[in-house]
């Protein structure tokens, strides 16, 4: 991959101690025990910078910000950058200075979440490394990845539940449909109250419709193989409204004024 031509900033703690290390003499790591920590060569300021591929650990003055030392570092954990071995907060780093002259070095956090931010910075640039790696070798063989077989083996089958599809979907709402009446029209059931009762009248009597009489219809029944009529009432000697009728004809009475009033 090829390194890009900005540099972004990772990390940035204010303070950082400096410190001489003696060679190691054995295979077992650094031990922070065995540095003057209380004697520490320099302090400033560290920042962590990436440009591409790399990580750089830059030390730097507080004030100026002028460049004291710095780590290159194309890997991590490696050789570049190493924890010792009794305690959190110490690290060996190996700068260089860009003539091909190397050395180790101690540095240390006076707190112990600085020491956890500057190994976590560490990490994430690494592992962000490792997928871009792993990206480009995808795009370059795109054949060689794992490819899913979603076709149906011999003998295999599936079972779709209908009767719950249809089910669920009588459940969502749906309005149902409303029958078709004959002709293309939808009858609508009359109002309450107007429906109209047609009335029987009982033998004899006569029943008054549009303001007239009508007699009853004759019963089928047979005497000695001829109809009977039902018995005819006598026709009515006098109005069966009596008087009442006669009282609404007459409304010209009711509106004479009485005496002493006077009439405009």
């Amino acid at each position: 991959m090829e390194e890009s031509g900005y540099e972004s900033v990772l990390c940035v703690k204010p303070d950082v101690h400096v410190y001489r290390i003696p060679p190691r003499a054995t295979n077992r790591g650094y031990r922070a025990a065995e540095w003057q920590l209380d004697q520490p060569s320099w302090s400033g300021r560290l920042r962590i910078t990436a440009k591409g591929q790399m990580a750089y650990i830059k030390l730097e003055d507080r004030t100026s910000g002028e460049l004291f030392a710095q780590a290159p570092v194309d890997q991590f954990p490696g050789t570049a950058v190493e924890s010792v071995t009794d305690s959190s907060r110490y690290f060996v780093i190996r700068i260089e200075d860009g003539n091909g002259r190397r050395a180790f070095i101690g540095i240390g956090f006076g707190d112990r979440g600085d020491a956890f931010d500057f190994n976590v910075a560490l990490q994430d640039h690494f592992k962000w490394v490792k997928q871009q790696c792993e990206f480009a070798k995808q795009a370059q063989n795109p054949d060689q990845g794992p490819k899913l077989d979603l076709g149906f083996k011999e003998g295999q089958t599936i079972k779709l539940n209908i009767a719950n599809m249809k089910k669920k979907e009588g459940a969502a709402g749906n309005p149902r449909a409303r029958p078709a009446s004959t002709g293309g029209l939808s009858l609508l059931p009359p109002p309450p109250g107007g429906k109209t009762s047609t009335l029987i009248p009982p033998p004899g009597e006569q029943l008054a419709v549009g303001g007239s009489l009508t007699q009853p219809a004759v019963a089928p029944s047979s005497v000695g193989g001829a109809p009977v009529p039902w018995p005819q009432p006598k026709p009515a000697t006098a109005d069966i409204w009596g008087d009442f009728t006669k009282s609404t004809g007459s409304t010209s009475s009711q509106t004479q004024p009485g005496t002493g009033w006077v009439q405009f």
